[in-house]
């Protein structure tokens, strides 16, 4: 005789039923994070562009310092991600991904009326903070969107933007370069950031008009 399973087990679920709780197929999960890949060219741009830009367009005096306008961006991310995840726990997560990406992405506007070093510290500065405002959350959305024991899958997928902002940054930025800041030649650095600032742009937008859509869930209704 074949005993009974017990009750306590719950019955597997069907397999088209399981395919439907695959990320790939989770449309807010989906647009979330691939929403934020303009933005993430940013940080991309922080090692693929940003050094040839000070070396070529910024005096010896400037560019012989670069190492110490670099390393305000892990300094800042130290030190405010925690505090700003502390004092912001109450408020709603999209809301701080639109405020943290918005700043992100205006602060580039300060490169576009050219080489200035005090424009240049102010952009890092507070393009750094931008991202230790949104980045502080970010996962926190996603293992909020996660269905029951799909939080691990979720979290792991998430990753793949920044891997693809990385990848797709790095096909283009040079030629960039060679275009706007030429080792010899006459620069156009406004064009060039102008042009990011305005790619980057395109995150905080889209976040403000999915905002409703992303919210709508119990894991993320506003405080």
């Amino acid at each position: 005789m074949v005993k009974d399973a017990p009750k306590g087990d719950a019955p597997e679920k069907p397999f088209l039923e399981r395919m439907k709780e695959l990320p790939f197929l989770d449309p807010r999960f989906m647009f979330f994070i691939f929403i934020l890949l303009p933005v993430r060219t940013l940080f991309a741009h922080q090692f693929l562009t940003m050094p040839d830009y000070v070396f070529r367009a910024f005096p010896e005096a400037v560019s012989a310092r670069y190492e110490w306008i670099a390393g305000l961006n892990p300094l800042i991310i130290v030190v405010f991600v925690p505090l700003i995840a502390a004092m912001t726990r109450k408020v709603n997560v999209v809301t701080m991904m639109i405020v943290g990406t918005t700043i992100s992405a205006l602060t580039t506007f300060l490169l576009v009326p050219g080489p200035n070093l005090t424009a240049l510290l102010a952009y890092v500065i507070l393009f750094s903070f931008g991202e230790a405002v949104w980045s502080s959350r970010f996962l926190e959305y996603v293992a909020g969107i996660a269905p029951a024991g799909r939080v691990g899958a979720y979290m792991g997928l998430a990753g793949i933007p920044w891997f693809l902002a990385k990848f797709t940054t790095g096909l283009y930025s040079g030629r960039m370069i060679e275009v706007f800041v030429p080792k010899t030649g006459v620069h156009d650095t406004s064009t060039l950031w102008l042009i990011y600032a305005c790619v980057a742009c395109i995150t905080p937008i889209g976040l403000v008009l999915a905002r409703k859509w992303l919210i709508n869930r119990p894991e993320c209704k506003p405080a």
